[in-house]
């Protein structure tokens, strides 16, 4: 993609209210985040041409999200008072808190996107009263993109509608500061974040994306790691000393093993730029797996300043050629999966899919 990481959508927003949780002083947001909550999301693509994205979903409070399904001309009520219709159907990771609300997704055309915490996130005040404009939840976006935007394409001609409010999510009882990584069946992949100076919809080049800060900030702190490499460094004169590597695995020396958001964005960046692309789809969907692997919190390693404990609560992937969900629970490691079939398409009712609470496994004898 020309220009990297290029603002596609500008949007000038007035009135606005910040997410930084250092401007939030309740006692919900202390009780349920404790900090900053991280998530890490990533595309791959097959030699033949499929396109995945997948995410963890990392968080302090448990959220109970399942594979969820919502119909096509499905009317969701607003916390903003008012409806929302999505054209088309979709399938994702969600909860009914009320309404439905989804946080990953992939939709019947195969676009597909996550909502990631992001606390530098600026939303609106009020509702925006011009005729044509499409006033939000932040929690609600992403089911209005999937509901309404075919591609990427799509997604640009409709964005300048969209105007986000800092209305409360009704599970949380906080305006989630969020942004989101979306991408259709071309591989094209963008970043959408709320700002001080508007709405951003950045071209996303290494189809990786985190937490806080910017993201922007992310692709130029890759600078910092320009030295990685997947094979051993080049022998060094130091005065009369010659030095070389111990062994294989060397050139990544410096690669950032800890669960901060810039830290996992490297991580992430690094593994993926370097994987193996694979044949087909089952392949990809394995390397998608081993790739996360690196960025899963368990329990115990990440604990917030309140005490709270973060992990992985699930991992999930989606195959945008063929509008198929996978999740791997952290309770079961096994892969569940969902597809977007036209018979499930034809039901006019949102349906969840239940999971199991223990580990499952395979007996062979």
């Amino acid at each position: 993609m020309a220009d990297g990481h290029k603002n596609i959508v500008s949007k000038a927003k007035q009135n606005q209210i910040s997410t930084d949780s250092s401007h939030l002083n309740t006692p919900l947001l202390l009780q349920f985040l404790g900090g900053k909550s991280m998530c890490t999301s990533l595309t791959l693509a097959s030699s033949q041409g499929h396109y995945f994205l997948a995410r963890t979903m990392d968080f302090d409070f448990e959220l109970q999200g399942k594979p969820t399904y919502i119909p096509r001309h499905y009317q969701f009520n607003s916390d903003l008072g008012h409806t929302y219709t999505a054209q088309y159907g979709f399938l994702g990771t969600g909860r009914n808190i009320g309404e439905y609300i989804l946080v990953d997704g992939v939709n019947e055309h195969g676009l597909s996107g996550a909502a990631l915490y992001f606390n530098e996130s600026v939303y609106q005040t009020s509702k925006n009263t011009a005729p044509d404009q499409v006033n939000l939840a932040s929690h609600e976006v992403l089911n209005w993109i999937l509901g309404n935007c075919r591609n990427i394409n799509d997604l640009v001609e409709q964005l300048p509608r969209l105007n986000i409010v800092g209305a409360k999510n009704q599970l949380l009882q906080i305006v989630v500061p969020l942004h989101w990584i979306i991408t259709d069946q071309t591989g094209h992949c963008v970043v959408l974040e709320a700002c001080a100076d508007g709405l951003k919809l950045l071209e996303n080049p290494v189809g990786v994306m985190t937490n806080s800060p910017e993201f922007e900030w992310h692709l130029k702190n890759l600078s910092n790691y320009n030295h990685l490499q997947p094979e051993p460094h080049q022998q060094r004169q130091y005065g009369a000393l010659k030095v070389k590597d111990f062994g294989p695995g060397a050139g990544a020396l410096g690669l950032p093993g800890d669960y901060s958001s810039p830290s996992r964005f490297v991580r992430a960046s690094f593994l993926r730029n370097y994987t193996v692309q694979q044949e087909n789809d089952q392949a990809t969907l394995n390397a998608m797996i081993h790739l996360l692997n690196n960025v899963d919190i368990v329990k115990g390693v990440k604990v917030m300043a309140n005490g709270v404990v973060e992990y992985t609560q699930y991992r999930a992937y989606y195959n945008l050629s063929t509008h198929t969900y996978y999740i791997q629970p952290y309770q079961d490691q096994n892969l569940y999966e969902v597809k977007l079939t036209e018979a499930l398409l034809q039901e006019t009712q949102p349906q969840s899919f239940e999971l199991p609470q223990t580990q499952t496994s395979v007996v062979l004898n």
